[in-house]
């Protein structure tokens, strides 16, 4: 009976693992094909001398810049600088965060109040916090960060909020009739209830908190990738600044696909979402 189980699942389990690899080449192919043409268009508008060189550079010379950047050494240094500025904020921001918007989503006075100086401090551009950064910190580090902190730190918060909101009622009420205490309710029932909702709120706190650091560093010049984006602009090198403005797109792409998208589909997985 085993064995018959076994002949039966086996060519299952195979066929939709040939079906999976086959949908995975496919979505390769049309994302390569996509950008391939991209690139063509793009060297094809360069070619016909609408613009000026210096205007719309060819992908060549946007490659050899890139090339040139990364032999030296430049490109690698200020991608480490950018992405060790990003982690310390973000880290900051997301406790911050959490704390807030889960006082938020369980008391109505804090949201009453705090959650209205979030929102509204989360509709101030991120780069509007630059000069009291400098004012407050100095030419330094840490106003870069405390610009990433404040630009990511709404998003999460509001995020965490909604998630305790969403938390159905009722696993509340069960939390409190067996027992638990203001700590375990936390542990317990509110932190893992309000995790899917908060997945999202991570990907808009990065995505915020990425934007952030770039205004950061394109108007405070202190290395990094900004460094380098206004360096290309003062040098009036368009090839250096859409080089370094497609590694920024680059890397972010590559966060929400590689670190947010795995977590969203473990999340969606490990709680019946999918």
């Amino acid at each position: 009976m085993a064995t018959d189980v076994l002949e039966v699942a086996l060519p299952s389990r195979l066929r939709r693992t040939i079906d999976g690899s086959t949908d995975l080449i496919f979505k390769i192919l049309r994302i390569g094909l996509f950008y391939v043409g991209l690139i063509l268009v793009w060297h094809l508008v360069a070619s016909a001398g609408i613009w000026e060189d210096y205007q719309l550079p060819p992908p060549a010379d946007v490659w050899d810049s890139l090339r040139r950047s990364w032999e030296n050494g430049r490109l690698q240094d200020a991608i480490q600088t950018s992405m060790e500025r990003l982690v310390i904020g973000f880290a900051i921001s997301f406790v911050i965060g959490i704390a807030i918007g889960a006082a938020m989503g369980s008391f109505k006075y804090v949201d009453e109040t705090v959650g209205s100086l979030v929102l509204g401090c989360q509709s101030l551009p991120s780069v509007c916090w630059l000069p009291l950064a400098l004012l407050w910190f100095g030419l330094s580090e840490q106003a870069i960060i405390f610009v990433v902190l404040m630009g990511s730190v709404g998003s999460i918060a509001i995020s965490a909020r909604d998630g305790v909101r969403s938390i159905p009622p009722l696993l509340k009420r069960a939390g409190r009739t067996l027992g638990a205490n203001p700590l375990q309710m936390l542990r317990y029932v509110i932190l893992p209830g309000m995790i899917p909702s908060m997945v999202q709120g991570l990907k808009l706190g990065w995505s915020f908190a990425w934007r952030s650091l770039m205004a950061a560093e394109l108007l405070y010049v202190s290395g990094g990738l900004g460094f380098l984006l206004q360096f290309g602009r003062e040098l009036n090198n368009i090839s250096q600044v859409v080089a370094v403005m497609l590694v920024i797109v680059a890397i972010g792409v590559a966060v929400d696909r590689v670190i947010f998208g795995r977590l969203d589909q473990w999340v969606r997985e490990r709680w019946g979402l999918t």
